[in-house]
């Protein structure tokens, strides 16, 4: 029943146990297999999915910008925002079925955080937003004209580096952070120094990397006909992705801008 797709993501969502344990079984009947296309993933219904959670995202993002240009406190909906779309990456993470649900819930919440997170920013550093969304966007499609035309292919080397980056980032900033709560002192990367700016231009390269690894993940999650609410699922691993490659464009940017 299950299918092995021998390849990891760091992307908590886009990983091989969460795809294979969602393959549907082929049913054969006198030789002839029963395939009802209309409940399989492709591509292209989760490219579309992909599209819905990014309007959902930006018109949430739209909210906690107008009340911070509008002299009213975003942080309530900003913070609500990130936890509530936390626990749901976490209940989607066990529960894939529910992803046409939970999905969007995601896209709107994650959109409350970036639209409060973005003003702030904005406010104190005038054109850094716009430079981010443009070094996000010119980054998501470069990586996915190399990966279409196979420049950049996705071999178990690869994802093996690329998932222990990953997870060496994670584990830096839990320690980092956890640190600082307990010594009381400033980690490097929160400054503008050059190590900080450098740590941030290596994390930005790993995330853009990671991106590979999702539309490696999206093609062979339809090749395998996974079920339909996989594009949900999968749809708002890539969100996660492009969000985290977002953030760290803003982080980048304010420490340049603050070193003028």
């Amino acid at each position: 029943m299950y299918y092995i797709m021998n390849f990891n993501s760091k992307n908590p969502f886009l990983n091989s146990k969460r795809f294979s344990s969602n393959a549907e079984p082929r049913t054969e009947v006198h030789q002839a297999q029963i395939i009802d296309y209309n409940q399989e993933m492709t591509v292209s219904g989760t490219i579309n999915k992909t599209a819905i959670l990014f309007l959902i995202l930006c018109g949430a993002a739209m909210v906690t910008w107008w009340m911070a240009f509008n002299e009213i406190n975003p942080m309530l909906p900003t913070i609500g925002g990130a936890i509530v779309a936390f626990i749901l990456v976490i209940v989607s993470a066990f529960k894939p079925q529910a992803s046409p649900y939970l999905a969007p819930g995601y896209a709107l919440f994650e959109g409350l955080f970036i639209g409060g997170i973005s003003a702030i920013f904005e406010l104190k550093f005038p054109g850094i937003v716009i430079n981010a969304v443009g070094a996000t966007l010119v980054t998501f499609l470069v990586c996915l004209g190399l990966y279409k035309f196979k420049i950049v292919k996705v071999t178990e080397q690869f994802k093996s580096v690329v998932v222990a980056a990953t997870l060496a980032i994670a584990t830096y900033y839990l320690f980092s952070w956890l640190a600082s709560l307990v010594f009381n002192f400033q980690p490097i990367h929160y400054g503008n120094s050059m190590a900080s700016i450098g740590i941030s231009v290596f994390v930005i390269i790993i995330a853009a990397l990671n991106l590979f690894l999702d539309f490696d993940l999206i093609e062979k999650g339809a090749r395998e006909r996974m079920p339909k609410f996989m594009e949900w699922y999968g749809a708002m691993g890539l969100m996660i992705t492009l969000v985290w490659l977002y953030i760290e464009f803003l982080r980048l940017l304010l420490k340049l801008s603050s070193k003028d």
